[in-house]
């Protein structure tokens, strides 16, 4: 295509086989109805003309996309594994300048055809989605199941007005709701599906009681630290679900459910320290699996990783709670032990540590051996079976 026209249909088509191929290729699209609706749902329609891109692989920082300045690379972005950053500090900042903590965005496809499959909804079911953003996932899920079906809620105005134009240009006409996701939306209720595009680490009570005995929630959940899992929850009855992980999913927090607790090594001066000849490397990169161990048995612990050429720490405290115990892992390369620092009523590094080992020691079992029962009298982590080995979680 001539880099200063947009393109035609037949090289949006292109674009969007290839992106199809890619994904394809590394185990992200498995059902081809969904790379027909990557093709018929264009995602240019919902991507702004000046943004962020930041492509979904580890530790990658994005880069600035402008179709006024070079038309060319904002449709390769817009048609690559990548997010399109759509608002940054809850609007504050200009998300086209990639500072700031992204609060919005048009999902990466490698991220969203895997949730997608994970809810594998039905013509004509009746699906809530929980955060609209940009309007793509709505739009989708609208052309597989009939526009009539779908409920989309999103808490922010100005992204809500945003996605709003987006669909309509798309030709799809779903029920949009401006307010909290997570009151869900009882007026359109029952629903067979819950899709959730934003992470969560307490489940709405809302989101069972409003979805069919059978019906499936999907969602990231994010129990703490920068790990969080993709969970699949099929209802029981208006209070009870269970379900199983399926990998990785980092998403952003929905806002009540944030977490604004920086890192404070407060009280320093009456800190403990001792060694380890655990690397905490080794902790932070073990299988999902281990997470869920310490979710389990180090619960309502946060993690935050600092790894650079000369030293790797992991660094830990209690969630929601500023004044709180916290521990800190440092590993210098070449030690035979590592230093290890620890204040407050928890030793927290002792229980992550512990946890990660009792891990090792059934057997280092994978996620998808872990499940989620979520009941009215409280959740519970179990692993290979609900009756089994099991822990409350807080």
């Amino acid at each position: 295509m001539d880099e200063m026209s947009p393109p035609d249909t037949a090289d949006v088509q292109a674009m969007a086989g290839r992106l199809a191929d890619d994904l394809r290729g590394r185990g992200l699209l498995g059902d081809e109805r969904w790379a027909r609706a990557l093709a018929e749902v264009p995602r240019d329609l919902f991507a702004p003309m000046s943004a962020w891109a930041k492509p979904d692989r580890w530790n990658e920082t994005g880069y600035p996309i402008d179709i006024a300045t070079d038309s060319a690379a904002w449709w390769e972005a817009v048609y690559s594994d990548a997010a399109i950053i759509i608002q940054s500090d809850d609007g504050d900042t200009d998300p086209a300048a990639g500072k700031g903590q992204s609060s919005s965005s048009v999902s990466a496809p490698g991220v969203v055809f895997p949730f997608l499959e994970l809810l594998a909804p039905h013509k004509g079911d009746r699906i809530l989605e929980i955060g609209t953003g940009s309007g793509w996932t709505a739009s989708l899920l609208s052309w597989w199941a009939g526009a009539d079906n779908v409920t989309s809620i999103e808490v922010d105005p100005a992204v809500a007005a945003g996605a709003a134009a987006n669909i309509e240009a798309a030709g799809f006409t779903p029920h949009l709701v401006v307010g909290d996701g997570l009151k869900g939306c009882p007026e359109r209720a029952p629903f067979d599906r819950v899709h959730v595009t934003a992470g969560v680490a307490d489940i709405p009570a809302a989101w069972i009681e409003q979805t069919r005995p059978g019906g499936v929630i999907v969602l990231p959940w994010q129990p703490g630290g920068a790990t969080g899992h993709k969970l699949r929850l099929t209802v029981i009855d208006d209070s009870t679900a269970v379900g199983s992980f399926h990998g990785r999913a980092n998403y952003m927090m929905v806002r009540s459910q944030r977490s604004d607790h920086v890192w404070n090594s407060h009280h320093s001066e009456d800190a403990e320290t001792s060694a380890t000849r655990l690397h905490p490397r080794t902790v932070v990169t073990a299988d999902l699996g281990a997470h869920l161990a310490g979710v389990a048995l180090a619960p309502g612990v946060d993690w935050l990783v600092i790894s650079e050429p000369d030293g790797y720490s992991l660094l830990l405290q209690e969630m929601g709670n500023p004044e709180g115990s916290w521990a800190a892992c440092d590993a210098v390369p070449g030690a035979d032990d590592f230093q290890v620092t620890q204040y407050g009523s928890r030793r927290l590094w002792d229980e992550v540590a512990d946890a990660y080992l009792k891990w090792v020691s059934w057997g280092s079992p994978s996620a998808d051996r872990f499940g989620l029962t979520v009941e009215a009298k409280g959740n519970r982590l179990w692993l290979n079976r609900p009756d089994g080995m099991w822990w409350p979680l807080p």
